[in-house]
Protein backbone atom coordinates (compact mmCIF):
# COMPACT_ATOMS: atom_id res chain seq x y z
CA UNK A 1 0.00 0.00 0.00
CA UNK A 2 2.89 2.38 0.74
CA UNK A 3 4.11 2.00 -2.88
CA UNK A 4 0.62 2.70 -4.19
CA UNK A 5 0.31 5.83 -2.05
CA UNK A 6 3.69 7.04 -3.25
CA UNK A 7 2.61 6.60 -6.85
CA UNK A 8 -0.50 8.68 -6.22
CA UNK A 9 1.63 11.36 -4.58
CA UNK A 10 3.89 11.46 -7.62
CA UNK A 11 0.92 11.80 -9.98
CA UNK A 12 -0.64 14.48 -7.80
CA UNK A 13 2.65 16.39 -7.51
CA UNK A 14 3.14 16.36 -11.28
CA UNK A 15 -0.37 17.70 -11.73
CA UNK A 16 0.20 20.48 -9.22
CA UNK A 17 3.40 21.52 -11.00
CA UNK A 18 1.40 21.73 -14.23
CA UNK A 19 -1.23 24.07 -12.75
CA UNK A 20 0.63 27.22 -13.73
CA UNK A 21 0.66 26.19 -17.36
CA UNK A 22 -2.87 24.84 -17.07
CA UNK A 23 -4.27 28.18 -15.91
CA UNK A 24 -3.13 29.72 -19.17
CA UNK A 25 -4.31 26.79 -21.26
CA UNK A 26 -7.72 26.91 -19.54
CA UNK A 27 -8.30 30.61 -20.20
CA UNK A 28 -10.24 30.04 -23.41
CA UNK A 29 -10.07 26.49 -24.68
CA UNK A 30 -12.75 27.05 -27.31
CA UNK A 31 -10.86 29.97 -28.84
CA UNK A 32 -7.58 28.06 -28.82
CA UNK A 33 -9.26 25.03 -30.37
CA UNK A 34 -10.88 27.09 -33.12
CA UNK A 35 -7.54 28.75 -33.94
CA UNK A 36 -5.84 25.35 -34.06
CA UNK A 37 -8.54 23.85 -36.26
CA UNK A 38 -8.96 20.63 -34.30
CA UNK A 39 -9.84 19.25 -30.88
CA UNK A 40 -6.80 17.68 -29.21
CA UNK A 41 -8.16 14.59 -27.51
CA UNK A 42 -6.25 12.37 -25.09
CA UNK A 43 -7.07 8.70 -25.64
CA UNK A 44 -5.68 5.36 -24.49
CA UNK A 45 -2.61 3.60 -25.78
CA UNK A 46 -4.91 1.17 -27.60
CA UNK A 47 -8.01 -0.32 -25.95
CA UNK A 48 -10.43 -1.98 -28.42
CA UNK A 49 -13.98 -0.74 -28.11
CA UNK A 50 -12.97 2.45 -26.33
CA UNK A 51 -10.04 3.99 -28.19
CA UNK A 52 -7.86 2.14 -30.66
CA UNK A 53 -6.83 2.61 -34.30
CA UNK A 54 -8.40 0.25 -36.84
CA UNK A 55 -6.59 -1.50 -39.70
CA UNK A 56 -6.54 1.78 -41.64
CA UNK A 57 -5.13 3.72 -38.71
CA UNK A 58 -8.45 5.47 -37.99
CA UNK A 59 -9.27 5.81 -34.29
CA UNK A 60 -12.48 4.08 -33.22
CA UNK A 61 -14.31 3.50 -29.93
CA UNK A 62 -16.78 4.78 -27.38
CA UNK A 63 -14.27 7.28 -25.98
CA UNK A 64 -13.27 8.32 -29.49
CA UNK A 65 -16.91 9.09 -30.28
CA UNK A 66 -16.94 11.60 -27.43
CA UNK A 67 -14.00 13.39 -29.06
CA UNK A 68 -15.80 13.29 -32.40
CA UNK A 69 -19.00 14.62 -30.84
CA UNK A 70 -17.15 17.61 -29.37
CA UNK A 71 -15.53 18.31 -32.75
CA UNK A 72 -18.92 18.08 -34.48
CA UNK A 73 -20.41 20.54 -31.98
CA UNK A 74 -17.52 23.01 -32.30
CA UNK A 75 -16.56 22.74 -35.98
CA UNK A 76 -19.51 20.98 -37.59
CA UNK A 77 -16.94 18.32 -38.51
CA UNK A 78 -16.55 15.21 -36.38
CA UNK A 79 -13.22 14.44 -38.04
CA UNK A 80 -11.58 17.64 -36.77
CA UNK A 81 -9.76 15.76 -34.00
CA UNK A 82 -6.10 15.10 -33.24
CA UNK A 83 -5.73 11.97 -31.12
CA UNK A 84 -2.92 11.84 -28.58
CA UNK A 85 -2.21 8.41 -27.13
CA UNK A 86 -1.53 8.46 -23.38
CA UNK A 87 -0.86 5.76 -20.81
CA UNK A 88 -2.47 5.82 -17.37
CA UNK A 89 0.42 7.69 -15.73
CA UNK A 90 0.74 10.36 -18.44
CA UNK A 91 -2.93 11.21 -18.90
CA UNK A 92 -3.56 13.76 -16.13
CA UNK A 93 -0.39 15.76 -16.65
CA UNK A 94 -1.12 15.93 -20.39
CA UNK A 95 -4.52 17.45 -19.66
CA UNK A 96 -3.24 19.82 -16.98
CA UNK A 97 -0.42 21.12 -19.15
CA UNK A 98 -2.71 21.88 -22.09
CA UNK A 99 -1.28 19.17 -24.31
CA UNK A 100 -4.85 17.92 -24.76
CA UNK A 101 -8.17 19.78 -24.61
CA UNK A 102 -10.15 16.84 -23.29
CA UNK A 103 -9.22 13.46 -21.85
CA UNK A 104 -11.54 10.71 -23.10
CA UNK A 105 -9.66 7.65 -21.98
CA UNK A 106 -11.55 5.07 -19.82
CA UNK A 107 -10.86 7.20 -16.73
CA UNK A 108 -12.63 6.63 -13.40
CA UNK A 109 -14.33 9.57 -11.69
CA UNK A 110 -13.10 9.71 -8.07
CA UNK A 111 -13.00 12.27 -5.27
CA UNK A 112 -9.24 12.72 -5.47
CA UNK A 113 -9.19 13.21 -9.21
CA UNK A 114 -12.15 15.59 -9.13
CA UNK A 115 -10.98 17.77 -6.25
CA UNK A 116 -7.18 17.77 -6.04
CA UNK A 117 -5.87 17.66 -9.60
CA UNK A 118 -7.58 20.72 -11.05
CA UNK A 119 -9.88 18.59 -13.18
CA UNK A 120 -13.61 18.38 -13.90
CA UNK A 121 -15.38 15.21 -14.99
CA UNK A 122 -18.12 16.04 -17.48
CA UNK A 123 -20.31 12.95 -17.21
CA UNK A 124 -20.25 9.16 -17.37
CA UNK A 125 -19.93 7.35 -20.68
CA UNK A 126 -19.69 3.88 -19.13
CA UNK A 127 -20.60 2.61 -15.67
CA UNK A 128 -18.02 -0.08 -14.94
CA UNK A 129 -16.41 -2.04 -12.12
CA UNK A 130 -13.17 -3.92 -11.48
CA UNK A 131 -13.11 -7.65 -12.13
CA UNK A 132 -10.71 -10.54 -12.61
CA UNK A 133 -9.81 -12.69 -15.63
CA UNK A 134 -8.15 -16.07 -15.16
CA UNK A 135 -6.93 -18.95 -17.28
CA UNK A 136 -9.48 -21.78 -17.24
CA UNK A 137 -6.67 -24.17 -16.25
CA UNK A 138 -6.44 -22.39 -12.90
CA UNK A 139 -9.69 -24.10 -11.99
CA UNK A 140 -11.29 -21.24 -10.03
CA UNK A 141 -14.82 -19.89 -10.39
CA UNK A 142 -14.75 -17.07 -7.84
CA UNK A 143 -12.45 -14.24 -6.83
CA UNK A 144 -12.68 -15.57 -3.26
CA UNK A 145 -10.45 -18.45 -4.44
CA UNK A 146 -7.53 -16.21 -5.47
CA UNK A 147 -5.62 -16.20 -2.17
CA UNK A 148 -1.88 -16.15 -2.93
CA UNK A 149 -2.34 -15.50 -6.65
CA UNK A 150 0.04 -13.45 -8.79
CA UNK A 151 -2.04 -10.62 -10.26
CA UNK A 152 -1.12 -8.55 -13.32
CA UNK A 153 -2.25 -4.93 -12.93
CA UNK A 154 -1.58 -1.65 -14.72
CA UNK A 155 0.14 1.13 -12.79
CA UNK A 156 -1.38 4.56 -12.28
CA UNK A 157 -4.94 3.22 -12.07
CA UNK A 158 -7.63 2.92 -9.40
CA UNK A 159 -7.34 -0.85 -9.92
CA UNK A 160 -4.12 -1.04 -7.89
CA UNK A 161 -5.76 0.42 -4.80
CA UNK A 162 -9.12 -1.32 -5.13
CA UNK A 163 -7.61 -4.77 -5.61
CA UNK A 164 -5.41 -4.30 -2.54
CA UNK A 165 -8.50 -3.23 -0.57
CA UNK A 166 -10.47 -6.26 -1.77
CA UNK A 167 -7.82 -8.83 -0.88
CA UNK A 168 -7.20 -7.27 2.53
CA UNK A 169 -10.94 -7.07 3.33
CA UNK A 170 -11.32 -10.76 2.48
CA UNK A 171 -8.28 -11.91 4.47
CA UNK A 172 -6.32 -12.90 1.36
CA UNK A 173 -2.87 -12.11 0.02
CA UNK A 174 -1.68 -11.56 -3.54
CA UNK A 175 1.49 -10.79 -5.45
CA UNK A 176 1.02 -7.69 -7.66
CA UNK A 177 2.86 -7.80 -11.00
CA UNK A 178 2.74 -4.18 -12.19
CA UNK A 179 3.04 -2.93 -15.79
CA UNK A 180 2.96 0.57 -17.31
CA UNK A 181 0.57 -0.08 -20.21
CA UNK A 182 -2.44 -2.28 -20.91
CA UNK A 183 -0.50 -3.95 -23.74
CA UNK A 184 2.31 -4.90 -21.38
CA UNK A 185 -0.21 -6.08 -18.78
CA UNK A 186 -2.03 -8.48 -21.10
CA UNK A 187 1.34 -9.58 -22.50
CA UNK A 188 2.51 -10.49 -19.01
CA UNK A 189 -0.69 -12.43 -18.38
CA UNK A 190 -0.42 -14.36 -21.64
CA UNK A 191 3.26 -15.11 -20.98
CA UNK A 192 2.33 -16.70 -17.66
CA UNK A 193 3.92 -14.10 -15.39
CA UNK A 194 0.70 -14.00 -13.36
CA UNK A 195 -2.32 -16.16 -12.61
CA UNK A 196 -4.83 -13.35 -12.86
CA UNK A 197 -5.37 -10.21 -14.93
CA UNK A 198 -7.36 -7.47 -13.21
CA UNK A 199 -8.90 -4.29 -14.62
CA UNK A 200 -12.29 -2.73 -15.31
CA UNK A 201 -14.55 -5.48 -16.64
CA UNK A 202 -15.00 -3.61 -19.92
CA UNK A 203 -11.22 -3.46 -20.34
CA UNK A 204 -10.96 -7.17 -19.52
CA UNK A 205 -13.43 -7.88 -22.33
CA UNK A 206 -11.35 -5.74 -24.68
CA UNK A 207 -8.07 -7.37 -23.64
CA UNK A 208 -9.51 -10.89 -23.77
CA UNK A 209 -10.20 -10.67 -27.52
CA UNK A 210 -6.53 -9.78 -28.05
CA UNK A 211 -5.34 -13.06 -26.56
CA UNK A 212 -4.13 -15.79 -28.91
CA UNK A 213 -6.79 -18.10 -27.42
CA UNK A 214 -9.59 -15.95 -25.91
CA UNK A 215 -11.75 -18.96 -25.05
CA UNK A 216 -9.05 -20.26 -22.70
CA UNK A 217 -9.64 -17.34 -20.32
CA UNK A 218 -12.75 -16.50 -18.32
CA UNK A 219 -13.87 -13.34 -16.50
CA UNK A 220 -14.95 -14.17 -12.94
CA UNK A 221 -18.42 -13.02 -11.81
CA UNK A 222 -17.37 -10.69 -8.97
CA UNK A 223 -17.30 -6.93 -9.55
CA UNK A 224 -15.43 -5.39 -6.64
CA UNK A 225 -15.75 -1.63 -7.17
CA UNK A 226 -17.61 1.25 -8.78
CA UNK A 227 -15.78 2.63 -11.81
CA UNK A 228 -17.77 5.42 -13.52
CA UNK A 229 -15.75 6.22 -16.64
CA UNK A 230 -16.05 9.57 -18.37
CA UNK A 231 -14.44 12.54 -20.13
CA UNK A 232 -12.32 15.02 -18.20
CA UNK A 233 -11.42 18.67 -18.77
CA UNK A 234 -9.35 21.25 -16.91
CA UNK A 235 -10.95 23.37 -14.23
CA UNK A 236 -11.15 27.10 -14.90
CA UNK A 237 -13.02 27.13 -18.20
CA UNK A 238 -16.75 26.67 -17.67
CA UNK A 239 -17.54 27.26 -21.33
CA UNK A 240 -15.43 24.30 -22.46
CA UNK A 241 -16.69 22.20 -19.55
CA UNK A 242 -20.24 22.87 -20.77
CA UNK A 243 -19.42 22.01 -24.38
CA UNK A 244 -17.94 18.61 -23.54
CA UNK A 245 -20.67 17.88 -20.98
CA UNK A 246 -23.57 18.76 -23.27
CA UNK A 247 -22.05 16.94 -26.23
CA UNK A 248 -22.49 13.71 -24.28
CA UNK A 249 -25.92 14.80 -23.01
CA UNK A 250 -27.04 15.47 -26.59
CA UNK A 251 -26.19 11.88 -27.55
CA UNK A 252 -28.10 10.51 -24.55
CA UNK A 253 -31.14 12.74 -25.17
CA UNK A 254 -31.14 11.76 -28.84
CA UNK A 255 -31.35 8.08 -27.95
CA UNK A 256 -34.19 8.72 -25.51
CA UNK A 257 -36.09 10.68 -28.18
CA UNK A 258 -35.53 8.02 -30.84
CA UNK A 259 -33.33 10.26 -32.97
CA UNK A 260 -30.68 8.33 -34.89
CA UNK A 261 -27.98 9.07 -37.41
CA UNK A 262 -30.30 7.76 -40.13
CA UNK A 263 -33.48 9.63 -39.22
CA UNK A 264 -32.11 12.91 -37.83
CA UNK A 265 -32.93 14.89 -40.98
CA UNK A 266 -36.51 13.65 -40.94
CA UNK A 267 -36.76 14.41 -37.22
CA UNK A 268 -35.96 18.08 -37.86
CA UNK A 269 -39.54 18.35 -39.08
CA UNK A 270 -40.96 16.87 -35.86
CA UNK A 271 -43.72 18.70 -33.98
CA UNK A 272 -42.29 17.44 -30.68
CA UNK A 273 -40.95 20.54 -28.88
CA UNK A 274 -38.18 18.57 -27.12
CA UNK A 275 -36.90 17.30 -30.47
CA UNK A 276 -37.20 20.74 -32.03
CA UNK A 277 -35.10 22.28 -29.25
CA UNK A 278 -32.43 19.57 -29.45
CA UNK A 279 -32.08 19.86 -33.22
CA UNK A 280 -31.98 23.68 -33.28
CA UNK A 281 -35.41 24.18 -34.81
CA UNK A 282 -36.79 26.05 -31.79
CA UNK A 283 -34.29 28.47 -30.31
CA UNK A 284 -30.51 28.32 -30.15
CA UNK A 285 -29.48 26.29 -27.14
CA UNK A 286 -25.85 26.34 -28.23
CA UNK A 287 -25.57 30.10 -27.93
CA UNK A 288 -24.67 30.00 -24.24
CA UNK A 289 -21.72 27.75 -25.11
CA UNK A 290 -20.51 29.82 -28.04
CA UNK A 291 -21.96 27.33 -30.55
CA UNK A 292 -24.55 27.68 -33.29
CA UNK A 293 -28.06 26.23 -33.22
CA UNK A 294 -27.03 23.11 -35.16
CA UNK A 295 -24.48 21.88 -32.61
CA UNK A 296 -26.52 18.85 -31.50
CA UNK A 297 -27.76 18.09 -35.01
CA UNK A 298 -24.15 17.95 -36.17
CA UNK A 299 -23.29 15.49 -33.38
CA UNK A 300 -26.18 13.13 -34.12
CA UNK A 301 -25.86 13.27 -37.90
CA UNK A 302 -22.13 12.58 -37.86
CA UNK A 303 -21.58 10.45 -34.74
CA UNK A 304 -25.02 9.09 -33.83
CA UNK A 305 -26.80 8.81 -30.51
CA UNK A 306 -25.36 7.17 -27.39
CA UNK A 307 -27.03 3.82 -28.04
CA UNK A 308 -25.64 3.66 -31.58
CA UNK A 309 -22.14 4.43 -30.32
CA UNK A 310 -22.40 1.85 -27.53
CA UNK A 311 -23.69 -0.88 -29.83
CA UNK A 312 -21.10 -0.55 -32.58
CA UNK A 313 -18.13 -0.09 -30.26
CA UNK A 314 -18.68 -2.27 -27.19
CA UNK A 315 -22.20 -3.72 -27.44
CA UNK A 316 -23.57 -7.00 -28.71
CA UNK A 317 -22.89 -5.90 -32.28
CA UNK A 318 -19.17 -5.52 -31.53
CA UNK A 319 -16.41 -8.07 -30.83
CA UNK A 320 -16.64 -7.21 -27.09
CA UNK A 321 -20.33 -8.24 -26.89
CA UNK A 322 -21.03 -6.26 -23.70
CA UNK A 323 -24.69 -6.04 -22.71
CA UNK A 324 -26.12 -2.59 -21.93
CA UNK A 325 -26.95 -3.52 -18.32
CA UNK A 326 -26.86 -0.42 -16.13
CA UNK A 327 -25.60 1.58 -19.11
CA UNK A 328 -29.08 1.38 -20.60
CA UNK A 329 -31.24 4.50 -20.48
CA UNK A 330 -33.25 5.12 -17.33
CA UNK A 331 -36.37 4.43 -19.37
CA UNK A 332 -35.04 0.92 -20.15
CA UNK A 333 -34.00 -0.09 -16.64
CA UNK A 334 -30.50 1.43 -16.66
CA UNK A 335 -29.09 4.53 -15.01
CA UNK A 336 -28.00 6.58 -18.03
CA UNK A 337 -29.84 9.87 -17.83
CA UNK A 338 -29.29 13.34 -19.29
CA UNK A 339 -30.77 16.69 -18.27
CA UNK A 340 -33.24 18.18 -20.76
CA UNK A 341 -32.44 20.64 -23.52
CA UNK A 342 -34.60 23.54 -22.43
Amino acid sequence: MRDNKNKWLLVTSAAVLALGTASLASANTLQNTLQRGAVQCGVSDGLPGFSAPDDQGEWQGLDVDVCRAVAAAVFGDADAVRYISLNAVERFTALQSGEVDVLSRNTTWTTTRDTTLGLNFTGVTFYDGIGFMVNRDLGVSSAKELDGAAVCVQSGTTTELNVADYFRANGMEFDPIVFDTSEQTVGGYEAGRCDVLTSDTSQLAALRIQLSDPDHSVILPEIISKEPLGPVVRQGDDQWFNIVKWSLFAMLNAEEMGITQDNVDEMRNSDDPDIARLLGQDGNYGEGMGLDANWAYNIISQVGNYGESFERNVGMGSPLEIERGINALWTDGGIQYAPPIR
